[in-house]
């Protein structure tokens, strides 16, 4: 772990949350305390028997923390790529809706 990067020690908080949503690849959950939603692969939970909606996780973490002000180029980039590719989707998809 690259923790010589942070500024701030860890706070470690336990959080709880109820799962919204199970499909094939991840779990979404809303977060206790109106904190927001938290959506994951499945891969990154614990579970003893295959997770279903209305089940309460909960689970150590700390505050995200910026680690400077550079912005990653790649990312942006490959972000804005994937927004056209699902714009031309949704255009192709109204144009085949209209004929």
């Amino acid at each position: 772990m690259n923790n010589e990067r942070l500024n701030y020690g860890d706070r470690i908080i336990y959080m709880e949350g109820v799962v919204v949503d199970v499909d094939d690849c991840s779990i979404s959950i809303d977060l206790k305390g109106r904190l927001g939603f938290f959506k994951a692969p499945k891969r990154m939970f614990i579970c003893d028997t295959e997770p279903k909606v209305g089940q309460e996780f909960g689970w150590n973490m700390s505050f995200p923390e910026q680690l400077g002000p550079e912005v990653n180029d790649k990312y942006v980039s490959n972000i804005e790529k994937e927004r056209r590719k699902q714009e031309e989707m949704r255009a192709r998809l109204d144009d085949n809706k209209e004929d």
